[in-house]
């Protein structure tokens, strides 16, 4: 059997990153926690020990801004990526700028046309009166736990606590998100943990009782193991 590397260097991600064909793409920014994390993680679960050194290329990685990370997460709700991305970008060329006040400004009908149901505009306009009113703390999110932003955010239209969960991790880069309503998490725990056998909430909960403070972490790798390219959230 293969030995499993666990040293520091392993945790560390390379200065100059390749692709499959070698060549060069830009090196990633490690979320300040990251290195912490991976060291915890291995430490405290096996199968972490194993998936960190496997897929140490990649971390949870923020871009966008608030609204549009939120507005693109509501385009593609209960659609495929390939679809969403269809969507988003028809979508996002109406606006003059992807602001709340210029989505205010649009008419209902381009936005039908651009591919949204008639749901989801409803979503997306309520989502910039949120914004566009003041109801969402942008500047005070950095100071708020994650409890009191998910309950900032599960209050517009169209956004439940998933999407709360994710925002928190992709957007905010919360180290400590455990997003049990996540299909990808309860399989990958599922497949890694229990030999394919089904998991309950309780069960994934109790093998995630290891990787705290560092849930989100875990989860990231928990996924890579089942999807090893991370798909863009925004």
């Amino acid at each position: 059997m293969k030995n499993i590397v666990t040293s520091d260097a392993a945790l560390t991600l390379p200065i100059t990153p390749t692709d499959a064909a070698g060549a060069p793409v830009p090196a990633l920014v490690l979320p300040p926690y990251w290195t912490d994390a991976c060291k915890h993680l291995v430490k405290k679960d096996r199968v972490m020990k194993r998936l960190i050194p496997k897929f140490g290329n990649t971390c949870l990685q923020s871009r966008g801004d608030a609204f549009s990370t939120l507005a693109r997460s509501i385009v593609g709700q209960q659609i495929s990526v390939k679809a969403a991305q269809t969507v988003w970008h028809r979508f996002s060329a109406l606006p003059a700028e992807m602001t709340p006040a210029h989505v205010l400004r649009l008419k209902v009908d381009d936005m039908r046309a651009a591919g949204l149901s008639a749901r989801k505009v409803e979503y997306l306009v309520d989502l910039s009166i949120h914004f566009d009113a003041g109801r969402v703390h942008v500047q005070d999110w950095q100071a708020m736990d994650d409890e009191t932003i998910i309950a900032e955010l599960i209050a517009i239209r169209g956004i439940g606590r998933w999407t709360a969960e994710m925002f928190l991790m992709f957007y905010l880069t919360r180290p400590n998100v455990l997003p049990l309503d996540d299909v990808g998490l309860i399989n990958g725990i599922s497949r890694n943990y229990f030999s394919g056998e089904a998991v309950s909430r309780s069960d994934a909960r109790e093998v995630a009782a290891a990787w705290a403070p560092y849930c989100s972490v875990a989860t990231w790798y928990i996924w890579r193991s089942l999807d090893p390219i991370a798909v863009p959230v925004a």
